[in-house]
């Protein structure tokens, strides 16, 4: 049996029979004004994090989310995109499939706003999307990238960059680890199905975005998530395991490489009203520009010494230098 067949045998008994506990997300359940989550939905809430942000979805995007779960965020994103189909659901469990769909039923006596026209499944995997190329505003996937080994992970985030539209964005959260791990861990299909051993160094991570051409990358939560302990796992140190929210952004790769931003902030203290760096940044005296880890290198290595930057909080929330 391959890690993909173990993986689907486990979201398929999932499907079957909620699992509270499966995942552990690190997002409070949404609150929206008219938005009512079924229970049944919040308890097969298989992600580590939120990939729903306001800000991606204006003006009634085409969205698509891969690997749909219980329906929870389908649901959430068919609250910023109220029109037949406007979500494509793709999943390659046709049991997950079925209690998705069921769960709708139960959504639309709890929402009056909500149509369950607005969500399209379609049976497809990850690694060939059953999509149109350039169709779609907002990608998304929960804890599901993380799962694959490199090569599926390559075709993975292919298979998302080919079906957005330009400057179209990917949207993501997945657990990340800084700590090298074992290869019993590694090689452990039911920990790498439980979105465990599969995790990635942010660095390694991130690289795989822009490696396929994504020309931004914002990386805009990075929260605990789980431990990996030896009394329970095969291996003889702690692991410390975090889950991360990204947005990788179809722009154009620029010349000079990637615009990535982990959180950093310029801060002009001089005597003037402002700095210009004649490169297309000004900084107003005492307000904090959030920059790329590009324009940070490059404002740091000016050696001014009215020019604070920060380091990486990993935590990007908008605006900035690009």
């Amino acid at each position: 049996m391959s890690y993909l067949e173990a993986t689907n045998d486990l979201y398929r008994e999932a499907a079957l029979t909620p699992d509270v506990g499966l995942c552990c997300t690190t997002n409070p359940i949404w609150e929206l004004p008219g938005l009512s989550i079924p229970k049944i939905m919040q308890e097969m809430n298989y992600g580590c994090g939120s990939t729903v942000h306001a800000r991606d979805l204006t003006n009634n995007p085409n969205i698509l989310y891969v690997g749909v779960g219980g329906g929870m965020e389908l649901l959430q994103f068919s609250y910023f995109s109220r029109q037949k189909g406007g979500v494509i659901g793709v999943d390659v469990v046709d049991e997950m499939l079925t209690a998705s769909k069921n769960n709708f039923t139960i959504a639309e006596a709890e929402n009056d706003w909500f149509n369950s026209e607005f969500v399209e499944l379609r049976k497809g995997d990850a690694l060939n999307l059953p999509v149109e190329d350039d169709s779609i505003d907002v990608a998304a996937q929960n804890c599901l990238f993380n799962i694959f080994k490199e090569e599926d992970l390559k075709r993975a985030i292919e298979e998302m960059y080919r079906v957005l539209k330009p400057h179209g964005r990917l949207v993501m959260s997945d657990p990340t680890c800084e700590q090298p791990m074992n290869d019993a861990l590694r090689n452990d299909d039911r920990l790498r199905a439980l979105c465990l051993s599969g995790s990635l160094p942010i660095k390694q991570y991130v690289k795989a975005l822009t490696d396929v051409g994504f020309g931004t990358i914002e990386i805009r939560a990075r929260k605990p998530y789980r431990i990996l302990d030896p009394k329970n796992y095969p291996t003889d140190e702690l692991i410390y395991i975090e889950s991360i929210e990204v947005a990788a952004i179809k722009d154009p790769m620029p010349d000079d490489g990637p615009c990535i931003f982990t959180g950093k902030a310029a801060i002009y203290f001089g005597s003037d009203d402002y700095f210009d760096d004649h490169k297309g940044h000004v900084l107003l005296k005492n307000q904090p520009l959030a920059v790329c880890d590009k324009t940070a290198g490059a404002l740091a290595s000016l050696g001014r010494d009215d020019l604070f930057i920060s380091e990486s909080t990993f935590h990007y929330d908008g605006g900035g230098c690009c």
